[in-house]
Formats: C-alpha cells, structure tokens, sequence
C-alpha cells in the first residue's frame, strides 16, 4: 500500500464546495471526498505553518515537540517520532516535492528524495502549483512500482493572491475600485496596507476598495490549486497503483480573510484559521461518501498513516488513529474538546468545545488587534465569532479558563517546563511587532 500525502497551504475548510461553499473552487477535491471519507472538523492544535507541520509529521502537540513558534529559535529533538523516518524503516521510499527544509532542517528527515523547486523564487510561497506538479508526476511515474510514501506541498492559496489570469475573473465580475464598497477601508489603518499596497496590491486595479475582490483572488487561488491536485490524482490513475493508494488532502491552517480586525493572515484562533479540511480515498477500504462529524486534530495524521501502512506506533505519539473512523469500523468520537495556541503576531491559548470557544491571551499590554485578553464565543448560535460574551457568561468564561490551564499545567510538567512556551518564544515576535507599528505611528 502506498501513500499520496497532498497539503494544500493555508486553505480554510469553509472555502470548498464539499465542505458547503457556495462557489465552485474544488471540483477535483469535492469528487475525491465523494469517493472516500470527509471529515468535517480537523482543527490544527497549533499555528502558524511550522508548529503544525511539525505537529502533522509528529503526532505531537506544539507544547510537546516544542516548535510552538514561526521562526523561532527552538528546534525539534531528534528523538522525536518523526512520519517519514518511520515509513522509511517500515520499507518505504519516501520523497517530498516541498520547500519548508529551506525554513528548518527537520522538514527534511526521513526523506530518501527531497526536492524543492523554491530555487527559483525569493519566497517559499511563489511556487505554483504547476511547478510542484513538473517535479511531483516525473517522480510518481519512475517510482510507482515501489512503495512509496510522497508529500506534495501547494502553496498556492498562501499570500500574495496572485493566481493565473484566467482565475481572477472566475469569481468576480463587479468593479473593485467601486468607493460605494469600500471594505477595505478598516485595513488602511494598519501596517500591513503599507506592506501589500507596495508590493501585492499592486497587481490590482487601483484604488482598491473591496474587499471582497481579494477574497475572490484568494478562491481562485483555491481552484487553481485543485485543478494541480486533480493533474497529480490523474498521473496516479495513469501509474495503475491508485487503487492501492491511500490519498490524503489536507492544510496547515486556514486563513482569516477581513474579520476580527486580522485582513488576509493566519493569525487568530478564529474557526477560519484553524478549521481545515480532511479528505481521504483509500479503495476498498474506505467507503465512499463517508462522512466524520467528530472532532479530530493534525496531531491524529501521523498515526493513523502509520496504521494504515501496518507500521508501529511510537508510545510518545499523542494522537489517535483515526483508521477506524475512516473505514466505518467505529464511530466513537476521539475528543469532546480541543486545545490550540498560536505564535505569530500574538501568543493565544484557545479551548473549543462542540458549543463554545473561549481564547486567552498569554501577552501582556495592548493586543495587536485591540481585542479583550479573554474572548468567549458560542459557536451554535455566533459561527462567525462576532459576539464575545466573556463578560455576560463569567462562569462559562472562569469554567473554560481553569480547565485550560489545567491541561497547559499538566502538559508542561510532562514536559518538563518551567515556563508557558508562549511566553518563552512567542511573545518575542509579538513584541518586535509592537514596536514597529509603534515607530510607524499606527497606534
């Protein structure tokens, strides 16, 4: 049995057809869920992309394997479980069509062939899915007759949004310059107008006012990035191993598009961000349509390829394999509750339940955003998170608080921490923020 592992940066669940969206931006992916399984509720216990990569290949929480920051100083112990080294001692070939080795030299492990097309570009996040696909189908065709286990990485829906002509107009056909739509105008505010009007923005019609013109890139984006996929899941057809082939799309982490005062990033432990899709065909073992309402996270990935391969799982895994929910052999849910923090422009905890979420600041002074240190949000009746009810439910609110810090309190005394790690290595980033939007006077 093989294994097809297809990430898809920075896609959030909500922006494909399969998972309810209503334009049509992942025709490949919503026929690939239709002949497996689709799990509604995949959420990344940590962002932004290198925690929840490590995370992914690890079966670790970001608070265990320590990479709970983007750029940060920590590395990842050698002694960590680690995906592709233990295919590679199951008897896999291994290969990655990616570039995160260019941002930390654990991406890389385990892996016989690593090739990157980023070379050719200045950032990890110009290369296209056209160009992952020249270096991803040669290989696939050489080396289809053994087993292997391969990862492509698109980036495609990352910023900037810059896809194709022929997508820009796929799903917007108004005047973006129109000043009666001007929702871009909160975003001028901020340091980050300064940033994308010199450099991105300028791909655009100009003035730009809507906001809803960059969403439209970002979903073509999206379908561009799927129609790659679906190029990649025909050259596997055309091999003739696909019906011995696990496939497995997933994302790092979503995006927030122009809400919570967060325009275009993955940062905020928002549903946007952190809610991703999970797509699974395996055939013959894996019935097709089958749909996984339950919470499950990054950290269940690399276990449950492992068992699908017959391949044993490390005792410092912490994630379950989702394999039986896969296959319909159970239906238990694993989590009743989740746990996720993020280190990027700000250092936040969040607890989510199937009702609320509550998110708790860890940094000290006035939030990047000008949001409260504790937000609570009920998740049935309020999916966009636009009413923080911190202050009108102070139980809930205290109830969440103690439950998340007790469960921080024990992770890092199995770890062995004397300090929260988003103290540790997060707010460093946060603070160097601070002080340039300072000196840019936007506060």
């Amino acid at each position: 049995m093989n294994v097809l592992l297809i990430a898809i940066d920075t896609l959030r669940a909500d922006h494909l057809r399969c998972y309810g969206y209503h334009r049509d931006t992942s025709p490949s992916l919503d026929a690939l869920a239709a002949q497996g399984a689709r799990f509604d509720r995949l959420y990344a216990p940590g962002v932004p992309t290198q925690p929840s990569y490590t995370t992914t290949y690890t079966g670790q929480y970001p608070i265990t394997h320590g990479i709970v920051s983007h750029g940060g100083q920590a590395g990842l112990s050698p002694d960590a479980p680690f995906l592709p080294e233990l295919l590679q001692k199951a008897g896999y070939t291994t290969c990655a069509v990616d570039n995160l080795y260019a941002m930390k030299p654990w991406f890389a492990r385990g892996y016989e062939f690593y090739i990157t097309p980023r070379g050719r570009h200045q950032y990890k996040q110009e290369v296209t899915c056209d160009e992952v696909n020249a270096r991803a189908i040669p290989w696939l065709r050489r080396y289809a007759r053994e087993k292997f286990f391969l990862f492509v990485h698109f980036w495609d829906p990352h910023t900037p949004y810059l896809p194709p002509q022929r997508y820009r107009t796929m799903f917007y056909d108004r005047d973006p310059t129109d000043p009666a739509r001007d929702t871009l105008a909160p975003m001028r505010r901020q340091p980050v107008w300064e940033w994308w009007s010199n450099s991105w923005f300028k791909e655009f019609p100009q003035p730009l006012r809507d906001a809803e013109y960059i969403v439209a890139m970002y979903d073509g984006e999206i379908r561009y990035a799927a129609d790659g996929v679906g190029e990649l899941l025909d050259a596997l057809e055309r091999t003739g191993v696909a019906d011995h082939t696990l496939v497995m799309i997933l994302a790092d982490h979503g995006e927030n598009m122009y809400h919570h005062d967060v325009f275009f990033d993955h940062h905020g432990l928002y549903e946007g961000v952190i809610h991703v899709p999970l797509i699974i065909r395996w055939p013959e073992r894996v019935p097709a349509g089958r749909r996984v309402p339950h919470l499950v996270q990054h950290v269940d990935l690399a276990p449950t390829i492992l068992d699908a391969c017959g391949a044993e799982i490390p005792a410092a895994v912490e994630g379950h394999s989702l394999l039986p929910l896969m296959t319909g052999d159970a239906d238990a849910p694993p989590y009743d509750r989740l746990i996720t923090q993020e280190c990027a422009w700000q250092a936040k905890w969040a607890l989510r339940t199937d009702d609320y979420k509550l998110i708790l600041s860890r940094e000290r002074g006035r939030d990047l955003h000008n949001m409260p240190p504790r937000e609570l949000y009920h998740l049935p009746t309020d999916p966009g998170e636009l009413h923080n009810l911190a202050d009108e439910r102070p139980q809930v609110t205290a109830d969440m608080e103690a439950e998340l810090e007790q469960w921080i309190a024990r992770m890092m005394a199995k770890n062995g921490l004397d300090q929260d790690p988003l103290l540790k290595h997060g707010i460093t980033l946060g603070k160097g923020w601070r002080e340039w939007v300072e000196s840019k006077g936007y506060w």
